[in-house]
């Protein structure tokens, strides 16, 4: 066998695993690095009775302690143990996080396919619907949103989803029309398949990838919008343990530096996991190298 030959026999190795693959992305340090800190995040949220050495609302007689053994990152103004109340507050922003992300692509992903593929006055109206809500700053949208249907986290969700799907539908609708026009798409509409199949066998799997992309990027804005409206009083409400009400608290009582430090750097870190995750993504898995898949 000649060298030549050898050498396209093991080109398809080579392949498999050249950038803009899956393999390739868990191959990158900060790829790596985000998926633990979720993951360690996910475990301390899923098993956090088990966990949290204390209750999150018990209230002791050691109020304000700062770090010790008995209590490693002190307790509050009540007696409440900090470290408890962290680890209790990932099963409320970190499942809330994931859920508006959810909910903001599927009504932006659905409302900018419609605007991009069927375009006329479906077009204009639903892009003049997303001028009008980008011609807001978007916390203070959300806030207005959250005051209006009243404090809580639910509220404060649905808050964060008025905010966020116009740039999904944005981002959707100029994926639709670069990919509608493309020769495929219109040869299957040539061979009888309708506006609506069209749409969602040949358009839409072929926008995913940039949509879910931009989804893990947009995962540590939602973290960060609903931990603000939480630390304003908008969000979560006492004694539920969430960690931007926690940061609120302990701006109120800066003599007190643990009460609200351990809440900020464990948004800090949430946040730069779902980065770290988001670039590599973006880089690994840019459209342009598709094909290489």
């Amino acid at each position: 066998m000649s060298a030549v030959s050898a050498t396209w026999l093991r080109l398809p190795r080579w392949r498999k695993e050249a950038p803009g693959t899956i393999k390739s992305v868990w191959r990158q340090p900060l790829a790596i690095a985000g998926f633990a800190i979720v993951l360690v995040w996910v475990v301390l949220a899923i098993f956090a009775p088990l966990i949290a050495p204390y209750s999150p609302i018990e209230q002791t007689t050691e109020i304000t302690q700062p770090p010790s053994g008995s209590h490693l990152f002190g307790t509050d103004e009540l007696g409440r143990d900090i470290l408890s109340r962290v680890i209790y507050g990932a099963r409320i922003t970190i499942p809330y996080s994931f859920l508006l992300v959810v909910l903001a692509m599927a009504v932006g992903g659905v409302l900018g396919a419609i605007a991009g593929y069927f375009r006329s006055w479906a077009d204009g109206l639903i892009m003049r619907m997303v001028d009008l809500t980008f011609a807001f700053p978007p916390i203070i949208l959300a806030m207005v949103v959250s005051a209006v249907l009243g404090p809580s986290v639910r509220n404060a969700v649905l808050a964060v989803v008025v905010v966020a799907w116009p740039t999904y539908a944005r981002l959707v609708r100029g994926l639709v029309l670069s990919v509608g026009a493309s020769e495929y798409v219109w040869s299957s509409r040539l061979l009888g398949a309708s506006s609506a199949r069209a749409l969602v066998k040949d358009v839409l799997p072929n926008i995913v990838g940039p949509v879910i992309v931009y989804a893990t990027l947009d995962l540590g804005q939602a973290v960060l919008i609903l931990s603000a409206l939480s630390f304003l009083g908008l969000g979560a409400q006492a004694p539920a343990a969430e960690w931007g009400a926690m940061v609120s608290t302990g701006a109120q009582q800066f003599q007190f530096w643990w009460v609200g430090t351990f809440a900020g750097l464990a948004i800090l870190t949430v946040v730069l996991a779902f980065n770290f995750l988001g670039d590599t993504l973006r880089d690994r898995l840019d459209p342009r190298t598709r094909r290489a898949t």
